[in-house]
């Protein structure tokens, strides 16, 4: 039997259930909501997560079936031993460093539920950047426009643009065949099949002959090639390569973008890119080596700027 200690502390418990998620023993005290976060949240602790209560509460959440604060309200509740058993397996998935988005099926990004698997990049909160800045930038379009969105993933950036700007027409496009279909599976979940359309292929070769845009944005790949190892694991061994490796410098992707992306623009059009950390400066050069004027850098929630765009002269 699994007691607590004298004091009331999850010691002992934590000790004798180093390797194993929680169980129902007989005569034990039961597994309440408050005891078995408790335990989660120290476990995840232990193992150098950093969000480990929030974590726990979210796998919980999923595991009963029921919103967080719910957890709050119902904090003495034992559970049976079905509950347990789902908070077990998801615990043991969140411990091998899975993602706790592909664990859920899903990511809030621009205040929208977007589906993701391991088909696609996570939506990070720095990306809705990129969306504040195309947004700002069409300001004076609202009522029409045309979009293209490379590099699309999930869809996010092209779904939270089309549901600010209904009638705005928005073509997303991916390399990838299984992020096309995330993307795709996104856009009916979000209402928004009347003005977006994914394809799939290779930036603009995707595109019919003679498409113009009023706007292009892209979140490419970026990272360094020889970054990829020092990722944190939960990136590293589960989010897809292709959307992570841009090369040797992070820019590959961004280089054929940039050369080729004044070519789709409308006179007066915007081209807004998101990179990593430290390359803003080389993706404004970028810009203004391809002709772009009126270059901007956005700065992310950290003060990084992350968003790089520039216009098509009139």
């Amino acid at each position: 039997m699994l007691e607590l200690g004298s004091k009331g502390g999850y010691e002992p418990l934590l000790a004798s259930l180093h390797a194993t998620p929680p169980v129902t023993e007989p005569n034990s005290e039961p597994w309440s909501i408050k005891r078995v976060l408790a335990w989660a949240t120290d476990d995840f602790k232990r193992r150098g997560n950093k969000s480990a209560r929030l974590d726990a509460e979210l796998l919980l959440s999923e595991a009963l079936g029921f919103d967080r604060i719910k957890l709050i309200v119902e904090a003495e509740r034992p559970l049976a031993d079905d509950e347990l058993s789902r908070y077990r397996d998801l615990i043991k998935r969140r411990r091998a460093s899975e993602p706790i988005a592909y664990i859920l099926g899903r990511r809030e990004f621009f205040a929208l539920p977007m589906r993701v698997d391991r088909r696609v990049l996570i939506p990070r909160p720095d990306t809705e950047i990129l969306v504040e800045t195309a947004l700002q930038g069409t300001r004076d379009q609202h009522l029409y426009g045309r979009m293209l969105d490379l590099c699309t993933g999930s869809g996010c950036v092209a779904i939270a643009f089309a549901k600010e700007r209904p009638t705005w027409r928005v073509t997303a496009v991916d390399l990838s065949a299984d992020a096309a279909a995330v993307a795709r599976e996104n856009v009916q979940r979000a209402g928004v099949v009347h003005n977006v359309a994914v394809l799939e292929g290779d930036l603009f070769a995707a595109l019919p002959e003679g498409a113009q845009f009023e706007l292009i944005t892209a979140n490419p790949p970026y990272i360094p090639s020889a970054d990829i190892a020092g990722l944190d694991p939960d990136v590293r061994d589960f989010e897809p390569r292709l959307a992570l490796d841009g090369g040797a410098d992070g820019l590959d992707v961004t280089r054929r973008l940039v050369s080729a992306a004044m070519g789709y623009l409308s006179p007066g059009g915007l081209l807004a890119l998101e990179g990593g950390f430290d390359q803003a400066p080389a993706v404004a050069e970028l810009l203004g080596q391809a002709g772009f004027g009126q270059i901007t850098r956005s700065k992310d929630l950290a003060g990084v700027e992350r968003v790089v765009s520039g216009r098509r002269s009139l």
